[in-house]
């Protein structure tokens, strides 16, 4: 049997370090360069992809006999691929048989398996981007970047914070207390860890694997058996993810059951049934507020762990940069066509307008400024497509028009032309203008290429009601532009209080959509838009328990 935790013990090491100094760092290349993967690597992975389409994904688990589907790129067409059904008694009743002796395994021994899966999934990026570009809806280069390397940045890095916390806790101690003149009390006491049981992990159709790889590692190595739910819309990249585990499981000598894929349709959603069976003891969801809110008040007494909606607001006062700012907040505002739990919403602007290195801009000047940044950006077919990808859904296109009547319209948007898919859904962002008293167009999300430039007495009231709306809503970025350091430690003391990490004067090519694995926490889980942050010592620490047992020194 391969020793994968001594074959990935260097990388593991540099994990760790990585996580504590929170430095850049990544051992998963994201150019999808043919000299970093191999000559043939693009032309493989996209026949993989090309191979699944129209055909039977088998993963050799147990199943009822149906096999279903019904992926369709948001790039054109029907991927016409089905993977085995089975109904929810037989996914727990396998889950539950191959737990116990994954979870008896040392901590090493599934801390390389989980390094090994990582490796091999790191080699099949290019058929995973395929996967995720084809059902998310993300632009290539995206979908191998964060659906790919970012994403396996996002796993290791669980992995390293559970390692951390695993091996904090001794195997045995002899215990001894002092007794004066007598001879010490003495106990032999072993500690053992105990996981939760049954991880449940709900995937997402716009960030399949990026926002589901932290929960699957952080539970697999913690010792809890993984069933992996995809969003019927994006179900490939998980498929693909559970079949490499299980291979490595089956080579290391463990039962494969200790990962399983649970698959459904939107008429038929098995969510609900897996998360309400008392197996289960961890849930990782990642989605809308509505079922989020359903398992926060019927999953008690499970662990859960969640990223749901919140509205990202950017407040600007003032700027030395005013082209750079207009560039970067019409690039977060493109990226990926808004479809993005980091991407900017409310773009507060001062009503008598702000100072700029161009001079005084009024507040009608500012919004023509990110109009024609826009404009610049995506008015090149073929930047375009590179930057918007496509819709997931075709209620976000509606929801696009149905906001239209929200403000007025500062830049409408428009259906483009993909220019290699003829069927691709794509529309550039919607810009509007508001007055600050109209919170009802901008204080709920809305979500997809859609903002709103509110115009705010001041900056200070911008401020406020940025801040106040991470707080109550929930946010998981904000951003402030402004030459004045004292108002720049107003917004970050009244940013830090609604639990929202701050970016401030970004006008280059960092955006505040972008989380880094390793250095930055993604979601605080200090307001409503999660409860959990990606990735910390708590979102691995409750995942299992420690049981100990102690006797008498034999002397």
């Amino acid at each position: 049997m391969a020793d994968f935790f001594a074959a990935h013990r260097e990388t593991l090491d540099r994990a760790l370090q990585a996580v504590s100094v929170r430095d850049y760092w990544s051992p998963y290349p994201e150019v999808p360069s043919g000299k970093v993967y191999g000559e043939t690597a693009k032309a493989d992975g996209e026949a993989a992809f090309k191979a699944a389409l129209d055909s039977k994904f088998d993963l050799h688990q147990p199943t009822d006999g149906r096999w279903i589907g019904s992926e369709i790129s948001p790039y054109g067409f029907a991927l016409g691929t089905t993977y085995p059904a089975a109904d929810v008694e037989q996914l727990i009743e396998a889950s539950e048989a191959a737990r116990p002796a994954w979870a008896a395994a040392p901590v090493e021994t599934r801390i390389g398996v989980a390094l090994e899966v990582l490796q091999r999934l790191n080699k099949r990026s290019f058929e995973i981007a395929n996967a995720v570009m084809h059902t998310s809806g993300q632009a290539f280069l995206m979908a191998f970047q964060a659906g790919g390397a970012h994403a396996q940045d996002r796993g290791l890095e669980a992995v390293a914070y559970a390692y951390e916390e695993l091996r904090k806790i001794p195997g045995a101690v002899l215990w001894e207390k002092p007794q004066g003149k007598n001879p010490p009390l003495q106990l032999d006491k072993t500690f053992r860890i105990v996981p939760r049981g049954v991880a449940l992990v709900i995937g997402c159709s716009t960030f399949p694997t990026w926002n589901s790889y932290p929960g699957f590692f952080a539970s697999l190595v913690t010792g809890n058996s993984v069933i992996v739910k995809p969003h019927p819309g994006a179900v490939l990249p998980l498929a693909l993810t559970v079949r490499i585990a299980r291979k490595v499981l089956s080579e290391a000598g463990f039962d494969p059951n200790v990962v399983l894929l649970a698959v459904d349709t939107a008429d038929a959603p098995i969510a609900q049934t897996l998360a309400l069976r008392p197996e289960v003891g961890i849930i990782d969801y990642t989605g809308g507020p509505a079922f989020g809110g359903w398992l926060e008040e019927q999953a008690r007494g499970k662990q859960l762990f969640t990223e749901q909606a919140g509205v990202n607001s950017v407040v600007v006062e003032s700027t030395d940069n005013f082209k750079g700012l207009c560039g970067n907040l019409a690039f977060s505002l493109s990226l990926y066509s808004g479809q993005m739990c980091t991407a900017p919403q409310d773009i507060f602007v001062p009503a008598e307008g702000i100072e700029t290195d161009q001079g005084h801009k009024s507040f009608d000047e500012v919004c023509d400024g990110l109009s024609l940044a826009l404009e610049k950006l995506l008015g090149d077919p073929d930047r375009a497509a590179a930057v918007l990808g496509a819709i997931q859904n075709e209620a976000t296109l509606q929801r696009i028009e149905d906001s239209k009547g929200f403000g007025t319209v500062v830049r409408a948007s428009a259906q483009v032309a993909h220019p290699q898919f003829e069927k691709a859904r794509m529309a550039t962002p919607l810009l509007l203008k508001v007055e600050a008293a109209a919170s009802e167009a901008y204080a709920e999300e809305c979500f997809g290429p859609i903002a709103f430039v509110v115009a705010t007495p001041d900056a200070e009231a911008g401020l406020t009601r940025a801040a106040a709306l991470a707080k109550t809503k929930g946010a998981i970025t904000a951003g402030v532009h402004s030459t004045d350091e004292t108002f720049l430690a107003k917004a970050e003391q009244a940013f830090a209080e609604a639990g929202v990490s701050l970016s401030e004067n970004l006008t280059g090519q960092i955006l505040v959509n972008q989380s880094a694995a390793f250095s930055d926490y993604h979601v605080s889980g200090a307001n409503p838009a999660g409860n959990a942050c990606l990735t910390d010592a708590a979102f691995v620490a409750n995942r299992f328990r420690v049981v100990a047992v102690r006797r008498p020194h034999a002397a």
